[in-house]
């Protein structure tokens, strides 16, 4: 990790702060959502674990379908499974069900019970997923930042320590966009530490790319050309701490910074939705 000031981790990974037109890109994400979510066919807010924050919508897609199971950023404390519902139609049109996550956030809980709600709501969705016309056997997890930090971690859960009826390779595979894979940087940026509440001992167990590379399945990353040069290094790191067997693709989106590189998702003429589509195997 860079042995840099408080001030140079702050300038790395806020985002808004970085990001001048972040009031717009919100904005876009409103409105784009507000549209989506008035789309027929949504099950809203099905209970996924006994908390009012375990709740998640399904956009399905027909029979038999492969399941997109996405999990929202806004770095553990912030943001709705709903404020990023505009990612689901594009999604639902190419084949796939769709599934948007919440979970409780920082600082009322951890991180990593935030982790352990989401392995929670896979188990749920690998149970259920057939009673809403999606394929089990076909799950992918996504995210964005703080989401794909938690896609890229439940990839790299042992499910039959969870529960012997869960299979080994429950995630077939994940896509984790300007996703987090080292988490001992955020400890030294003020604007978010007090929040998330990491020690060196939780920060390192929480880091995907301190862990051993999963004995199944895949991880494609994506970063925006325009992010910080911190984002860029965490696609990097990861790349080389599980290897090529696990990252099959690191994308850089050109020109997209740390929020607007999402839009790309939602755009069927982009890099990040075809790789998606590829991982659904549609």
């Amino acid at each position: 990790m860079p042995d840099r000031s408080p001030e140079w981790f702050d300038a790395q990974y806020n985002s808004r702060a970085r990001i001048s037109e972040h009031p717009a890109i919100l904005q876009h994400w409103a409105d784009a959502s507000a549209r989506a979510l008035a789309r027929p066919g949504w099950v809203f807010d099905v209970a996924y674990g006994d908390d009012p924050s375990e709740r998640l919508d399904i956009l399905p897609a027909g029979a038999d379908a492969p399941v997109f199971v996405y999990i929202h950023g806004g770095y553990w404390r912030a943001l709705d499974k709903r404020d990023h519902a505009f990612v689901a139609p594009p999604l639902a049109d190419a084949g796939a069900m769709v599934v948007n996550l919440n979970y409780a956030l920082c600082p009322s809980v951890s991180i990593e019970h935030i982790a352990l709600q989401l392995v929670k709501a896979l188990a749920w969705v690998w149970r259920n997923a057939s009673v809403h016309g999606g394929d089990p056997k076909r799950i992918v997890v996504a995210g964005h930042s703080a989401g794909g930090h938690l896609a890229t971690m439940l990839l790299a859960c042992d499910w039959q320590a969870v529960a012997s009826d869960l299979p080994a390779d429950l995630v077939k595979s994940a896509l984790s966009i300007s996703g987090l894979y080292e988490l001992e940087p955020l400890r030294h940026a003020p604007f978010l530490a007090a929040d998330i509440g990491l020690t060196a001992a939780s920060a390192l167990r929480l880091s995907p790319a301190a862990m051993p590379a999963p004995s199944r399945g895949s991880l494609v990353t994506v970063v925006g050309g325009a992010e910080s040069e911190e984002f860029h290094r965490q696609a990097a790191l990861i790349a080389k701490a599980w290897g090529l067997r696990v990252v099959i693709a690191s994308e850089i989106e050109a020109g997209r910074n740390h929020m607007d590189v999402l839009n790309q998702l939602a755009d069927p003429q982009s890099t990040t939705n075809r790789q998606a589509l590829q991982l659904l195997g549609l």
